[in-house]
């Protein structure tokens, strides 16, 4: 049924987009103009930081792609649902790029319709192979019922900059291939990318290796666990990362202020978009009361607004150290 509804809805959004580019009409990132009107390589990414690295990595040929990110409205990876438009953009494209986790399942529908047969697809947790996580419970989280399909991997894997550094690889060499002339631009611009990547990644192992404590402590969900293992930090957490859960039970929060006394935490952090009440209810309950709530940006919710004010994936990697130097400090 659910497939039936996408097929229609793609029929008519594509007979739409013919209609009105017959009469002229459309923008250069309208519908009508991705079927087959430009010569321009035309990518799809959902999330966030794979539109950034890819928009770094077409280096000097930036102007011969078109570039689409889908999740620019403020809705996290987790609560999306494609539009009719979304679904003519991924069934058009020439590369398309997503997390393929859990979120992503609508995505199986997407790829059924698609138009261009030659379409490269990349989902990001393939890439990564077996070095892609899966969701884990530590002491005090609360737990979620367990799937019957298998596990559940987690999805955030752009808040590791080892793993950015691979698939920025993956995503050049993509491009290579779609467009063998430009092979020496795409691969100059990833050396430089990727030297930029590397210097964060060292700045991150050099501020953990010196801290004063090597744990964090969530409010709220938890998606940085790629990083927290990059760096050998241990963490506590409300929720897993790709959690849908919002209330915490007393005994998670009674647990989580016992560990912010026994540690001596003078922060309990959370994520960006978040009314922070479950930290501030956390603090409250521990005996000091007097540890302060600091926020992370876990990228999951980059508006276009952001991004034409100049947010970038490297820009908040260097802010969420900052954050991360004050909370182990």
């Amino acid at each position: 049924m659910r497939r039936s509804f996408w097929a229609m809805a793609l029929c008519l959004s594509l007979l739409f987009s013919l209609l009105t580019g017959c009469a002229g009409g459309g923008s250069p990132d309208a519908p009508a103009d991705l079927n087959g009107t430009t010569d321009k390589l035309n990518i799809v990414t959902t999330v966030f930081p794979a539109y950034d690295w890819t928009k770094n990595l077409l280096g000097s040929r930036a102007d011969r792609a078109e570039l689409t990110m889908l999740l620019d409205s403020g809705v996290d990876l987790h609560s999306y649902q494609p539009t009719a438009d979304d679904m003519i953009r991924i069934s058009t494209c020439d590369v398309f790029v997503y997390v393929g986790g859990e979120s992503d399942r609508w995505v199986a529908d997407a790829l059924k319709e698609k138009v261009n047969p030659d379409m490269t697809v990349l989902s990001l947790l393939e890439l990564l192979g077996e070095d892609a996580k899966e969701e884990e419970l530590v002491e005090g989280m609360e737990g979620e019922e367990e799937e019957e399909d298998g596990p559940a991997y987690d999805e955030h894997v752009w808040l590791s900059l080892k793993n950015a550094q691979v698939l920025c690889q993956k995503i050049t060499q993509a491009l290579c291939e779609k467009d063998p002339e430009g092979k020496a631009d795409y691969e100059a611009a990833l050396a430089d990318y990727e030297a930029r990547l590397a210097q964060l990644d060292e700045a991150y192992a050099d501020m953990t290796a010196k801290a004063a404590r090597s744990t964090v402590l969530f409010g709220d969900r938890f998606p940085f666990r790629y990083l927290t293992d990059d760096y050998g930090l241990t963490y506590y957490g409300a929720f897993a990362g790709c959690s849908a859960e919002t209330e915490a039970s007393f005994e998670t929060v009674a647990f989580l202020a016992g560990k912010v006394d026994e540690l001596a935490l003078p922060y309990v952090l959370t994520l960006e978009g978040t009314d922070h009440r479950l930290a501030q209810t956390i603090i409250d309950t521990s005996t000091a009361k007097s540890a302060q709530i600091l926020t992370l940006d876990s990228m999951q919710s980059v508006t276009a607004d952001k991004v034409k004010a100049g947010a970038d994936y490297i820009g908040l990697m260097e802010q969420n150290l900052d954050v991360f130097t004050q909370a182990l400090n």
